[in-house]
């Protein structure tokens, strides 16, 4: 009772409200949640920690950044999911509060856009930079294993390297990435290598135009870190894996070098094992497999989970 009593006097309150309803639509850190307000960052502070001691929404301290995003997996989310439902769409403060948002996202897409078209040329060079890929393409394939692949969909696959390693191990395989630039590159590769069974598209990863339970693999290659909303990628890829299949996602570790954000357009620096774990809860998945590969030239790590997609949860 004093649980449900907290919460309820947690999202009781204009602001707190807002912020409720704005994180509804992805994650977000202090300071782009004052340009959607338009508060202080004290004030939104303070509201965020009432609603986090409250057990509506979770905290994630990454650097010098922190992401908060409601917490659906906890046992108040009916309740949270109620009063979400139960907000006026057709307010106008809210309105405007997603207006403001979809500026500061159209802002950030546009910066990450001009960085890939830079760098499309360059791009597995620059990743090999940080730490050995042939480990990682190593691991990962000991991951997937020999299980039978009708179709394996890379979300982000940029140049198309997953869809040139593994895509020999399926009957089919489909990349998609938001930007040209690279789209251009991984066509040209696959081109070259004749993988008449591979294809690339244009496409959000938190956004596939593919129909549910299609996929025997999805992969979420060293992508999660640019995205504004994690959780929707891997949510997407929960939706469109078959029962039985498998979501297989490698990223960095967490990591404190911050002038990544800046030079190389990451917006998360890594993800901890209890962070990614609370994400495949969420989508529906369930942790199987693991592991953690570190390089001595460089303090990146590169970690991986393999999850499943069980039939209770199809």
């Amino acid at each position: 009772m004093e649980n449900l009593l907290s919460a309820l006097r947690a999202a009781g309150e204009p602001t707190r409200l807002r912020i409720l309803a704005i994180l509804a639509l992805g994650e977000l850190t202090v300071s782009e949640l004052t340009q959607v307000l338009l508060q202080s960052q004290p004030r939104i502070s303070r509201h965020l920690k009432l609603l986090a001691d409250a057990g509506l929404i979770v905290r994630y301290p990454e650097g010098s950044w922190v992401f908060y995003r409601l917490d659906e997996s906890a046992q108040l989310g009916d309740l949270l999911a109620e009063i979400i439902a139960s907000l006026p769409q057709g307010d106008h403060e809210l309105q405007r509060d997603r207006e403001r948002l979809a500026e500061v996202r159209t802002e950030r897409a546009a910066r990450a856009q001009a960085y890939f078209a830079a760098n499309a040329a360059q791009w597995d060079s620059l990743r090999a930079n940080h730490i050995p890929e042939t480990a990682i393409e190593e691991r990962m394939g000991e991951l997937i294993g020999g299980r039978d692949i009708d179709l394996l969909v890379d979300l982000g696959t940029g140049t198309g390297r997953m869809l040139e390693i593994f895509g020999t191990r399926a009957s089919r395989a489909v990349g998609f990435d938001i930007s040209p630039d690279m789209l251009t590159i991984a066509r040209a590769k696959l081109d070259e290598l004749a993988a008449e069974n591979c294809q690339v598209r244009q496409g959000d990863c938190a956004n596939v135009p593919l129909e549910d339970n299609v996929a025997d693999i999805v992969i979420l290659h060293q992508v999660l870190h640019f995205l504004d909303d994690p959780q929707r990628a891997v949510n997407e890829a929960a939706r469109i894996t078959r029962p039985g299949g498998c979501v297989l996602i490698a990223d960095f570790g967490p990591h404190e070098m911050e002038d990544l954000r800046n030079e190389h357009a990451h917006r998360r620096l890594g993800f901890a094992d209890d962070e990614m774990n609370h994400m495949l809860r969420a989508a529906g998945l369930f942790a199987a497999a693991g592991d953690t590969l570190t390089a001595q030239n460089t303090p990146l790590t590169v970690a991986m989970w393999q999850a499943e997609k069980t039939e209770r949860n199809a």
